[in-house]
């Protein structure tokens, strides 16, 4: 393995200044699998601090913290301690991801694997310990080729691991392509006491307590496996998209978007405060505000718009009532929430639906 200068690990950690998320279609494919299993999803989103609504967009973020606590809860509630090895089987990434769809529409397996380096990101948004900011890397030693995860600190959540290299693993033997491809697996915690399991769900050498994550390859070179049907067309729709998200992502970078996704998480219990919020991002109030300054824009003012637009999702694209939509944008009865949206839109919610309502018949 080559090694990796602790000072440059450090320096790359420092530059990850998004909050660490995970895409919703993956929470939401965890739940659904743990519904199935006997979980209680709305007990599943208590115990998680999971607002519902968020997933009902599979491009939207869930901070990791959130993930974490929503997959312990599923291994709880469904009394399955390898509950990420299972999870990682049931789904492909192309039922979770806008990044598999676009790996299905490429023509080679390197084709592929170089999309999911790139866009990874959409997946999960978390400090890596790549020189260049990648999660996925290709490295060549020996005459061996390792497909790497290099994501930091990795044996604080195990089940990221487990399930990511389950759902690689499983869509292998679903397609019974480059079946021989892979050699062994290599993780760096310790064995669970399902170990069992593993064998059963990769049907491959695992090497537990390894000095990386990853996937050692039988050649120095991806498989030659092309895809019977490339979409071109389809490529460059999902592409342009998955940039968009990407931009979407950097955008969190900003101290303006790091205040967002604090503030996601606790809107609807209407208690988001400008102190709670900076202590959160470990700042003090004035260095938030200064910060906020500097960027054009006010706490005040971010919380606003994001009511605004959340407003405007929930009521419009979700169809949640009027009273429930001043619940989730933190306001503390009804009357409140229709005197700002009547402020923000010109129209009252009521008239609002009524009007989009007249437009679907039109249409």
């Amino acid at each position: 393995m080559i090694p990796r200068p602790k000072n440059l690990i450090r320096d790359v950690k420092r530059l990850h200044r998004r909050p660490p998320s995970v895409a919703a279609g993956f929470a939401r494919g965890l739940v659904q699998l743990a519904a199935r299993r006997g979980a209680d999803p709305a007990l599943l989103a208590q115990r998680a601090g999971l607002d519902p609504v968020l997933l009902e967009d599979q491009d939207a973020r869930i901070a990791l913290e959130t993930y974490v606590a929503l997959m312990r809860a599923a291994q709880s509630l469904t009394g399955d301690p390898a509950f990420a090895l299972h999870f990682g089987e049931a789904f492909e990434i192309d039922d979770l991801s806008i990044v598999g769809l676009i790996g299905r529409a490429c023509e080679t397996w390197e084709d592929a694997f170089a999309q999911l380096a790139r866009y990874s990101q959409l997946i999960i948004d978390v400090p890596v310990d790549d020189s260049q900011g990648r999660r996925l890397v290709i490295e060549r030693e020996g005459g061996r080729m390792w497909l790497v995860d290099t994501r930091s600190d990795p044996n604080a959540f195990p089940e990221l691991t487990e399930s990511s290299f389950a759902r690689s693993a499983a869509a292998v033997h679903r397609r019974r392509s480059g079946i021989d491809a892979v050699a062994a697996i290599h993780v760096t915690h310790k064995a669970p006491p399902y170990v069992a399991e593993y064998a059963r769900v990769f049907e491959l050498p695992v090497v537990f307590e390894s000095g990386r994550n990853a996937m050692l390859m039988r050649g120095n070179a991806f498989p030659v496996i092309t895809n019977t049907k490339p979409s071109r067309y389809v490529f460059g729709i999902l592409s342009e998209r998955a940039e968009a998200l990407l931009r979407e992502l950097d955008a969190a970078a900003t101290t303006r978007g790091r205040v967002e996704s604090a503030i996601m998480p606790v809107l609807h219990t209407g208690e988001v405060k400008m102190s709670t919020v900076a202590a959160r991002l470990a700042l003090s109030r004035q260095t938030l505000a200064r910060r906020l300054k500097s960027e054009g824009t006010t706490f005040e003012k971010i919380l606003d718009e994001l009511r605004h637009r959340l407003a405007l999702a929930y009521l419009g694209d979700s169809r949640v009532p009027v009273h429930q939509c001043a619940y989730l944008t933190g306001f503390s009865d009804p009357a409140s929430f229709s005197r700002a949206f009547k402020r923000w839109t010109g129209s009252a919610p009521r008239t609002f639906l009524e009007k989009k309502a007249g437009m679907s018949l039109e249409g």
